[in-house]
């Protein structure tokens, strides 16, 4: 018995997306960002994320893994290629479409 086409998902829709977020302390730029990507995946990838929170106070040597140079960042470990987006993930357009969740739009002139 085969199953309805609406059941069949592509496997992109079905990887788990690994994020890790490089904070310092509890900041209000870095809280407002964990709150930002939180929310986002809830919205955008609901069961297929794992977040993984940095706080490079606490472990310094991780930020040369990502390169990273400033904080908040959000790394896209997977899927693959990685992607970095630095801020506090404020802007939602932005943040979908650094992270290839939807397509850019070209702002109007």
């Amino acid at each position: 018995m085969t199953q309805p086409p609406h059941t069949a998902e592509p496997a992109a829709r079905t990887e788990i997306w690994e994020l890790r977020l490089y904070v310092t302390d509890h900041s209000s730029k870095c809280l407002l960002a964990m709150e930002n990507l939180e929310r986002i995946c809830e919205q955008h990838l609901a069961g297929r994320h794992q977040i993984e929170v940095v706080d490079l106070l606490e472990n310094p040597r991780r930020a040369a893994d990502d390169q990273i140079l400033a904080v908040p960042t959000l790394v896209r470990k997977l899927p693959e290629p990685v992607r970095k987006i630095v801020g506090d993930l404020s802007d939602i357009d932005r943040l979908l479409a650094g992270l290839q969740l939807r397509p850019r739009t070209r702002e109007a002139t």
